[in-house]
C-alpha cells in the first residue's frame, strides 16, 4: 500500500479530499490518536497551544497519515522518560505544523537522505524506510514542503510548511 500511494504520488495522481480546517484540530487529533501509546513507552506527546491560525485547506485524512508516520519515527528514536511535542504557526503566508521530539536525532550524514525510499540510515531499528518518503509525497502533492532540523543526542523537528 505504501508504494502504491508512493507511485501514485510520482504520477500526479494521489487523490486529494480537501476541506477547510483549523491547523489545530490536526494536530489534536494526532495527539489523540497516540495517547495511548505514548503512555505505554513512558513518554509525554503534548500540544504546544498556538494563538489562531488562518485555515489550511487539506485532505485531513492524508495530514493525520503525515503525522502518524512523524509520531511512529518520534517513538522509535525516543526513549522512556523522553517527549514528542506537537506545534503550529504561521508566517510568510504559510502555516507550519511541527513535530519535535528529544530522542536520538538524525546525523549530518544522513540528513540529506532521510526522505529517500528505502533509506534507513544506521539505524537497527525494523522499518520499511518508506515512512519520511510518504510524508514528503503527501505534503508536496499540498504544494508544500518538509524542512527538518536535526543533532544527534538532542532530537529532530520535522516541519511541513503549507502555503496559504
Amino acid at each position: 500500500e505504501d508504494l502504491r500511494l508512493l507511485s501514485l504520488a510520482d504520477a500526479g495522481e494521489l487523490s486529494l479530499t480537501r476541506q477547510q480546517i483549523a491547523p489545530q484540530v490536526i494536530l489534536d487529533r494526532s495527539v489523540a490518536r497516540y495517547a495511548v501509546n505514548a503512555q505505554q513507552k513512558g513518554i509525554t506527546l503534548r500540544l504546544e497551544p498556538s494563538s489562531t491560525l488562518p485555515l489550511i485547506e487539506v485532505d485531513v485524512e492524508r495530514m493525520l497519515q503525515v503525522f502518524d508516520n512523524l509520531i511512529v519515527n518520534a517513538f522509535r528514536y525516543t526513549p522512556a522518560g523522553g517527549e514528542g511535542v506537537l506545534s503550529a504557526s504561521a508566517a510568510d503566508q504559510a502555516v507550519f505544523l511541527s513535530g519535535r521530539d528529544n530522542g536520538s536525532g538524525i546525523s549530518a550524514n544522513d540528513l540529506p537522505y532521510i526522505c529517500d525510499r528505502f533509506y534507513r540510515g544506521r539505524t537497527t531499528e525494523n522499518g520499511s524506510g518508506l515512512g519520511l518518503a510518504i510524508v514528503q509525497s503527501i505534503v508536496q502533492a499540498h504544494g508544500g514542503t518538509v524542512e527538518v532540523e536535526s543533532s544527534p543526542e538532542r532530537g529532530s523537528t520535522f516541519s511541513v510548511r503549507l502555503p496559504l
